[in-house]
């Protein structure tokens, strides 16, 4: 039996950005997600605040990292709907992975491959 291609995408993006990119995704079909806070730095580095009167420094900056699997026919249109509505065009905006699934099961029922999707 030939099983269809399978994408995992991770995205990794602003906190403020989560609702934009959830709304966009569910847009192009996509149903399934799992979101996790993540917290990072990239080249923005962090930066320094002042609480009670002290400075300190903040370098891992809060995030949002955003998994699903998908069927390869849908794997372009999910990655151009989170860089539309995830992009500012300032640093820190976030990036995102791609790797090739080689099976997924169902739990509840055995399915396998982007029937368990």
């Amino acid at each position: 039996m030939r099983r269809e291609t399978m994408t995992k995408i991770e995205a990794i993006i602003q906190t403020a950005k989560l609702d934009a990119v959830k709304d966009a995704l569910h847009a192009v079909g996509v149903e399934g997600m799992t979101v996790l806070e993540a917290r990072g730095h990239g080249r923005q580095k962090g930066h320094t605040e002042v609480y009670r009167g002290r400075e300190y420094t903040v370098d891992l900056i809060p995030k949002i990292k955003i998994e699903m699997v998908l069927p390869e026919p849908m794997v372009e249109k999910a990655v151009q709907a989170i860089m539309k509505a995830a992009r500012t065009g300032k640093i820190g905006d976030g990036k995102i992975f791609l790797s090739k699934i080689e099976d997924a099961i169902r739990i509840r029922n055995d399915e396998r491959g982007d029937a368990a999707l």
